[in-house]
């Protein structure tokens, strides 16, 4: 993947890197180099300060948040401060993916820390928005969470 985006950017090609950048900090994550996936993250957010171009900010804001609680030990406060933060951008965006994966994040950290009730109400009303799409993955983990905490 790393070698992928050197191609693109030595070819100059006109693609929008960041949901690009997003999952290659996820990969990070995953194979265990979870400060690597961070890093692309924190340029991630400088980028788009300097670009402007704040289409995919929440989601930034979002896998940094899930990234965090893998650090061992984990941030917790900071996985809270990154998926309220996500939440609040994706709300002034009006983006209600991005907003039912940042809120579906939160809820379940505050599930865990038994803070069911606040869980449930930041999640419900912004799954009650959709109309359809429901047999899509991030549906289906909001449905799951909600039937969890009810």
């Amino acid at each position: 993947m790393r070698e992928g985006m050197v191609l693109l950017r030595e070819r100059a090609a006109q693609v929008f890197p960041f949901p690009y950048r997003i999952l290659q900090a996820e990969v990070e994550a995953e194979v265990g180099r979870v400060e690597a996936g961070l890093a692309i993250l924190d340029s991630q957010r400088v980028a788009i300060e300097r670009s402007g171009q704040r289409m995919f900010d929440a989601e930034v804001h979002r896998v940094r948040g899930e990234l965090l609680l893998r650090l061992e030990p984990a941030d917790v406060a900071g996985a809270e401060a990154a998926f309220t933060r996500a939440v609040e951008i994706a709300r002034l965006q009006h983006t209600k993916t991005f907003e039912l994966r940042a809120s579906t994040c939160l809820a379940r950290l505050w599930r865990d820390q038994g803070k069911g009730t606040a869980a449930r109400e930041l999640l419900a009303p912004v799954y009650a928005w959709f109309t359809e799409g429901f047999g899509t993955l991030d549906l289906e983990e909001a449905k799951a969470l909600l039937d969890e905490l009810a």
